[in-house]
């Protein structure tokens, strides 16, 4: 797979009720579209590498969350609830009408609240080390959920570690992501707005078994995608899955929590199939 030039992603913002949302974009809106959702301490250039790998054959756009990448950063109270009703806000401001969403982390929380309340949106559903299921919290998840985040975890050295720990070669890892992530949470008001989110967490796991019941009911065609050595999410949290989604195709990576830095050449090829076979 290549990239031309026709394919190469291009920066956009759109408004959102009042929020101008920054988003990417590549690849033929004529094609299978493939909403991309992003997690923590993220934005939506975490997938840069795979909206090249894919923008030949996929219509794919992955938005920034407001308080995160280029978006705004309104004075408001963040949640995930109110995180996903400017998603959904989102897709119906650039006219999507049903796609495959790629959901890692936050993404997954995000984009399950968005499944829940609009099911003939969802065409299918990657999910990379993105939990719904207890099984899948670790001991440092569950103590990030019982008490909040520390101050350290927006640190440049915590930064770096999710990018780096459970990975099998670290030398593997360009510095720009947990850099640029890092960049963002040092901008004035970022690092608040992100304990903000953080704390509502818990609001997640609140709503495992309402997400388990629709995924049970909905059946919708699924691919997961697991870093093994992710220190939050185990991959108890991916086999968990397969409860409720007999069916699925789960492919356990030994790489860490941000796969895609590690294991693009495996994870690309997967998703393009995927996406080929759900969108018909």
């Amino acid at each position: 797979m290549h990239t031309t030039a026709q394919e190469a992603c291009e920066m956009r913002f759109v408004e959102v009720d009042g929020v101008r949302v920054h988003y990417r974009e590549a690849g033929s809106p004529e094609a299978p579209t493939v909403l991309l959702l992003h997690g923590f301490p993220s934005a939506s250039h975490q997938f840069r590498g795979l909206m090249e790998q894919l923008a030949d054959r996929f219509h794919v756009v992955a938005p920034d969350y407001p308080g995160f990448g280029h978006s705004d950063t309104p004075d408001v109270e963040y949640s995930f609830d109110w995180l996903s009703e400017v998603v959904e806000g989102f897709v119906e401001a650039i006219g999507l009408k049903r796609f495959v969403v790629y959901a890692f982390d936050y993404g997954l929380p995000i984009g399950l609240r968005v499944a829940t309340r609009r099911p003939e949106w969802i065409a299918g559903l990657v999910v990379q080390n993105g939990n719904a299921y207890e099984d899948g919290l670790s001991d440092l998840a569950k103590d990030f959920i019982e008490n909040g985040p520390a101050p350290e975890v927006f640190t440049l050295p915590c930064t770096r570690s999710q990018y780096e720990t459970g990975v099998s070669d670290v030398d593997a890892i360009a510095p720009d992501g947990w850099t640029l992530d890092q960049h963002f949470l040092d901008l004035p008001g970022r690092k608040e707005i992100q304990a903000q989110i953080a704390r509502d967490y818990r609001s997640n796991v609140e709503l495992y078994p309402v997400w388990q019941k629709w995924l049970r009911d909905h059946r919708p065609p699924t691919l997961i995608l697991w870093g093994t050595g992710d220190p939050f999410f185990t991959d108890a949290g991916a086999r968990a899955y397969l409860r409720d989604l007999p069916a699925a195709e789960l492919h356990l990576l030994g790489t860490g929590h941000f796969a895609l830095e590690e294991k693009l050449a495996e994870i690309a090829p997967l998703v393009a199939d995927f996406a080929l076979r759900t969108s018909g």
